[in-house]
């Protein structure tokens, strides 16, 4: 296949690059500064700015699926999905945040207490991104959140799929690697599961 990645330079972006590139896909790697790809097999890098609409939906144009690993604090979703739309794609993958996962029925985990300020703002972005694509019926979308503890870790293949609820492993951490997140990832572009749907990974 080939996937265009937004914020392919990034933590996770450059996880889910390199899973994608592994089983052999085809990938633009859209940033600002994609130069640390130049010469990769399987990998175009592509200097872009995402506040530039016409200049975004070029790139964006001819791939089978779209990845956005952009922060949600100072992206407008409207726009991106909108880029999306004009490039005449279909797919669209985000990545998503944890703030908007269900810790009880009702209650989502960024407005608990104890949530760190530091992250709120993003959690916040995060939820309104995800409320804006739950009103998108002509891309086929999927949000994907990971656990609470989203870090650098091992590919180990051995994860578990949710909904709209936080996941636990059996020690209570809520957590989950860029590796292993990138896995499921590539499982939802090779094998789509939840179209126009939000899930989460997690241990």
């Amino acid at each position: 296949m080939k996937i265009a990645i937004i914020g392919a330079t990034g933590n996770i972006g450059s996880r889910i690059l390199a899973e994608a590139v592994h089983r052999g896909h085809v990938v633009t790697a859209l940033a600002r500064n994609p130069s640390r790809f130049q010469g990769q097999a399987l990998v175009t890098p592509v200097p872009v700015d995402v506040t530039n609409p016409d200049a975004l939906i070029r790139s964006l144009q001819g791939h089978d699926a779209i990845v956005s690993a952009l922060h949600f604090d100072g992206t407008d979703a409207q726009s991106l999905i909108h880029a999306v739309r004009a490039s005449g794609v279909k797919r669209l993958l985000v990545v998503g945040g944890a703030g908007s996962l269900e810790v009880a029925p009702g209650k989502v985990l960024v407005e608990q207490p104890g949530f760190p300020a530091e992250y709120k703002n993003e959690a916040t972005a995060g939820r309104h991104f995800l409320d804006t694509l739950r009103g998108e019926n002509l891309l086929e979308w999927t949000f994907i959140s990971p656990s609470a503890l989203f870090v650098p870790g091992e590919r180990t293949g051995h994860f578990r799929l949710g909904t709209d609820t936080l996941l636990h492993d059996a020690d209570g951490k809520s957590w989950v690697s860029y590796e292993d997140f990138a896995i499921a990832m590539l499982d939802e572009i090779e094998h789509p599961a939840h179209v126009r749907q939000r899930f989460t990974v997690g241990y």
